[in-house]
């Protein structure tokens, strides 16, 4: 269909409702789907991507290009059929009609790296908002590194679409609050007021002044209320852009299934395709032919695509700045052009700090002197703490902390935000850092959904949790994690390294900064352990997940003790112990049973020989993850109650983690 006017205001409302029938017709397909929103914000998308936005479909990683987020992920259809329409090569008109199908990058939540113009994985509400702070913070603080008086080839902006249920999670709440304090003045953010939940009004559960809150939180705010047209919308996003101190939040108050005669203000236009009567009902009611599905009328398409030679002209005007950048500060390029390709410096793990045997540290003290040294080789290695980094040790030595209006430090303070924290790092991540968060490993819990999309977008994320087991002492089973290791281990894609030693930890510290396909969590002690001789410890420990660190002399050992952090030295001592009853006894260590169960049958055997069936694992903490190694001639030691509050020496007796209990336990495996 070509429309018969080229009239502006008509040629955006064509274009709007291709969005809208798009969306329509492809969740009715799939029998599947979140229609309501979609039609209610396709206006929306289109002033950004075709009158606001810097973006280039041809070029989607194009390094300045304006971020979009829709942090309503539920909402897919409108990214999708806005991607389609600009011309975004990874989204074709089959794509929307095979909407949430097998092998789509049309998955029922926007995912990550399935095609160019998803900047990040949504769907878990609160997720992608908080995840466009990170990204609005990465602008600032590159701009910070690389910008150069009128050199200025880092300035961006970053938008984000967030829903009632958005907003009402607590970590969009965290990671609002931050944004206000930093002053993150190119993040914009849009509010879709639209007073429906899956359960009905939001009234029933949602009654609070988000302006009010907003506007306590530091952000500058605007309430278009019903009143949210193309203009409007183009004409807020101009006061945000001038609002440089303050990150900004418009609220639009839409109707859900906008248009559709039955559906529209309903709670079913939500979440369940609208019905092929509704569906042929509202396409008459915008003034559009019922058949055939999937139309775009040549007029829309043509006018969309527009997108993609402004966005050569943009990307071509950046380019000629970046060039002029080049040649007055060549060296700044050079770093520039490596950090957002996401290659590590040449030579930077070359050194890895080795450290004596002979005292002991806590790997959380070893990790701080470990990471002055990676902070030292990879300048773009940032991160903090939620408040506790006088405890977690991760402050970068004389770095600079981020601070509203000063974004050329390293150290980022969180506050007590864990979950926001998690999710600022993953955006961070997304904008050419290598970041970390850190915090007890008892908090994990408070963060684990932000975890958890780190595993999905295969980002390098980093967590450091300190304060890893009962070893934790006077503070109690409160803070004495558990079942926590064992929840992160089950996450697909998530390294989870316990290093028995500084030598481990340092091990542990390089191979999170070298892996580019997935997180890492490091769990570290507060107590101190002995330094193993660093001869005794492969350089591939990690890489590997276990090795033997001690061997009875003289043929096959008829005991293997297996363990990881600071039951490691426990069971080097019952070794010791037992081998003067005479018993032939290995000791290994798995600081990372992850990427263990990845090593090949031969090498796993090489290790836990099938033929030595007196198997104790060792570890205090939830004994779920050592089944599989002990096998069912083998035993576990570990916590399956929780933990208690006393000096860490008595809580570790009380449980049972002595030398003395692991050669009983041993022994009653061998009798």
């Amino acid at each position: 269909m070509t429309a018969t006017t080229t009239e502006t205001r008509t040629l955006d409302e064509l274009c709007v409702n291709t969005i809208r029938t798009l969306s329509m017709d492809a969740v009715q397909k799939a029998n599947s789907g979140h229609p309501g929103t979609a039609m209610s914000l396709a206006h929306v998308t289109y002033t950004l991507y075709t009158k606001v936005m810097n973006h280039s479909p041809s070029n989607p990683d194009w390094p300045d290009r304006d971020r979009f987020v829709l942090s309503c992920g539920h909402a897919s259809m409108l990214l999708y059929s806005t991607l389609f329409m600009a011309g975004y090569e990874g989204v074709t008109l089959e794509d929307l009609e095979n909407f949430r199908q097998l092998d789509r990058p049309t998955a029922g939540h926007p995912e990550y790296g399935d095609a160019g113009g998803i900047e990040t994985t949504t769907g878990p509400l609160g997720q992608g908002i908080s995840n466009a702070v990170g990204l609005a913070l990465g602008e600032r603080m590159m701009a910070a590194r690389y910008n150069e008086g009128e050199h200025e080839i880092v300035n961006h902006f970053t938008y984000t679409i967030a829903s009632d249920g958005d907003l009402e999670e607590g970590i969009s709440g965290e990671a609002s609050s931050l944004a206000g304090h930093l002053g993150l003045g190119r993040l914009i953010a849009f509010y879709d007021d639209n007073h429906i939940s899956i359960e009905g009004d939001t009234e029933l559960a949602f009654s609070e002044d988000v302006a009010g809150r907003y506007e306590s939180y530091g952000w500058h705010v605007q309430n278009l209320g019903e009143d949210n047209g193309i203009e409007r919308v183009e004409d807020a996003i101009a006061n945000a852009k001038h609002v440089t101190d303050r990150p900004s939040l418009i609220i639009l108050r839409t109707h859900i299934a906008v248009g559709a005669p039955n559906a529209q203000d309903t709670k079913e236009a939500h979440g369940a395709p609208l019905g092929d009567e509704e569906v042929k009902l509202t396409k008459e009611a915008y003034g559009w032919p019922t058949e055939p599905a999937f139309l775009v009328p040549d007029e829309a398409f043509e006018h969309w695509r527009e997108c993609i030679p402004r966005g050569k002209e943009s990307e071509k005007r950046w380019d000629h700045k970046a060039s002029k950048y080049a040649e007055s500060h060549p060296e700044k390029w050079a770093e520039f052009e490596r950090q957002v390709a996401g290659t590590l410096p040449e030579g930077w793990d070359s050194d890895t700090p080795k450290f004596e045997a002979g005292e002991d540290m806590a790997t959380r003290k070893a990790g701080h002197k470990v990471l002055q040294w990676a902070a030292s080789k990879v300048p773009e290695l940032v991160g903090g703490s939620a408040d506790l980094a006088p405890s977690t040790l991760t402050d970068i030595e004389d770095a600079g902390s981020v601070e509203n209006g000063t974004f050329g430090g390293r150290n980022l303070h969180f506050g007590i935000r864990e979950h926001a924290m998690g999710a600022i790092v993953n955006g961070l991540n997304l904008h050419y850092f290598r970041a970390y968060g850190s915090t007890f490993l008892i908090f994990s819990d408070y963060m684990k959904g932000a975890i958890r999309l780190s595993a999905l977008m295969k980002l390098p994320s980093i967590t450091v949790f300190t304060h890893d087991s009962i070893g934790l002492g006077e503070d109690g089973p409160t803070h004495q994690s558990v079942e926590q290791l064992v929840h992160l281990r089950a996450t697909p894609n998530l390294r989870v390294v316990r290093p028995a030693d500084a030598n481990e930890t340092a091990l542990a510290w390089r191979y999170a900064i070298r892996l580019d396909t997935g997180p890492t969590a490091l769990a570290l002690s507060r107590q101190g352990l002995p330094v193993i001789d660093p001869a005794k410890v492969p350089d591939d420990a990690i890489e590997r997940g276990a090795y033997v660190l001690e061997d009875p002399e003289g043929g096959e050992p008829d005991l293997i003790l297996m363990s990881s952090g600071s039951e490691v030295p426990i069971c080097m001592a019952a070794a010791e112990a037992l081998e003067t009853d005479g018993a032939k006894v290995r000791v290994v260590s798995a600081p990372c049973l992850d990427t263990f169960t990845e090593q090949d049958q031969a090498y796993r055997d090489s290790i836990l020989p099938p033929s030595v069936k007196a198997r104790l694992a060792v570890e205090a903490a939830s004994p779920m993850s050592w089944y599989r190694w002990v096998g069912d001639g083998g035993d576990v030691l570990g916590m399956t109650t929780f933990g208690a509050s006393g000096p860490y020496k008595d809580v570790y007796e009380k449980f049972g983690f002595t030398p003395e209990n692991v050669v009983k336990r041993a022994k009653a495996l061998t009798s």
